[in-house]
């Protein structure tokens, strides 16, 4: 049942898309002239928390950082500005679900963790948007010093077409941040993918967004974090540095991939990739070295096979790709598909295969499911994932 529209300033609120922390998100339109309209989400400030001067604040600095950002993997913020006391950021629509749903719906699907080569390609289109956000200048080619602190995947959208879009730099900070704004956010954040140094509260540089992004891999190819529990316990965790090696959980994982891992989630910053664009370059010759060609059209079949039941509920028509079902039940066991036929230097598909149904998961489902976790591993036993 579609709800009716609400007047906002210039838009007109359609929907409620999730509540969080201080903020809520609505999928609207904003209305132009001649009837032209624009489909957005129209983040704003709870009610209970518009008075507070400091989310006030700190919703502005979102703001004066993210309407700088023009790139394809950051959710572009077109406006910002304020109706009948309350503020508001206008940012782009992206047609996916944030990558945290992803991971649970792979999970209730039996795939114990997502396969390697669409988290690596994941984490790699992450990179990139980092990769800008750390090397913006302003006006005059000053360096912004853009950290986004908050890297996690509720924090990344996948689109439905395979796009792969970081947003919320709600408490990223930049040159010009105030003293007192500096101590206000130094431990704000989801602390399971906190570095180090965030952890203990100190000053963090670009290496904690390359961190957060390993912590980020490590979920995607492993099923869990490397720290989990209470808060107490999980920064303990993390200052300690010690976790499950990644292929301890994840035999099917290869070594060259948890090098990768381990050296993003170094427990020094010196010890990690120097630039966003360096682990992404790992990546991108971790695909190239195994053969596997990996696109934003490809995780887009892997993403109307996990949302299977929410694209046909919204009318449209699926067309999955046969390989994408042929390897469910590979990835259900935990195992690494063989590298895919090609012909002519392009990946075949499979473009008129059906739309999984109902009977199709069934007898997927028939597939036992992946291994258990296994028990933490000492540092001093893991691989140093020094480059």
């Amino acid at each position: 049942m579609q709800e009716t529209p609400v007047p906002f300033g210039r838009y007109q609120l359609l929907e409620r898309l999730a509540v969080g922390g201080m903020a809520e998100l609505y999928r609207a339109r904003k209305v132009a002239a001649a009837g032209v309209t624009k489909a957005v989400v129209v983040k704003k400030i709870l009610p209970a928390f518009a008075g507070q001067r400091d989310f006030v604040r700190m919703f502005i600095n979102e703001a004066r950082i993210a309407v700088t950002l023009s790139h394809g993997n950051i959710a572009q913020v077109f406006d910002f500005g304020e109706v009948d006391g309350e503020y508001y950021l206008a940012m782009e629509y992206v047609r996916g679900q944030p990558l945290s749903k992803v991971i649970r719906r792979a999970h209730a699907l039996g795939l114990p963790w997502l396969p390697e080569e669409y988290a690596v390609f994941i984490a790699q289109e992450m990179s990139k948007g980092l990769q800008y956000a750390h090397t913006r200048t302003d006006e005059l080619h000053h360096p912004l010093n853009i950290i986004h602190r908050d890297v996690s995947p509720q924090n990344v959208i996948i689109g439905y077409e395979g796009e792969v879009k970081l947003v919320d730099f709600g408490i990223a900070r930049a040159r010009g941040a105030t003293d007192s704004e500096l101590r206000e956010g130094a431990v704000k954040g989801k602390y399971p993918y906190f570095s180090p140094e965030q952890a203990r509260g100190d000053d963090v540089d670009l290496r904690t967004d390359i961190y957060a992004t390993g912590v980020v891999l490590y979920q995607m190819c492993c099923g869990r974090l490397p720290h989990e529990g209470k808060m107490v316990q999980t920064m303990q965790s993390i200052l300690r540095g010690d976790f499950p090696a990644p292929r301890t959980l994840n035999p099917g994982l290869s070594e060259e991939l948890e090098r990768i891992v381990l050296t993003a989630m170094a427990p020094t910053a010196d010890g990690r990739y120097a630039s966003a664009e360096a682990f992404g370059h790992a990546l991108g010759e971790h695909l190239h070295h195994g053969g596997v060609r990996v696109s934003s059209r490809s995780l887009g079949e892997l993403m109307a096979f996990l949302f299977e039941p929410e694209l046909l509920a919204a009318g449209v028509q699926l067309r999955q790709a046969r390989r994408v079902l042929e390897q469910v039940p590979t990835w259900r066991r935990g195992g690494r598909p063989p590298a895919p036929d090609t012909d002519a230097g392009h990946t075949l598909s499979a473009p008129t295969a059906p739309a999984v149904n109902a009977a199709t998961l069934q007898a997927l489902s028939q597939a036992p499911a992946g291994p258990g976790a296994a028990t933490p591993v000492p540092r001093s036993k893991r691989r140093s994932g020094a480059s």
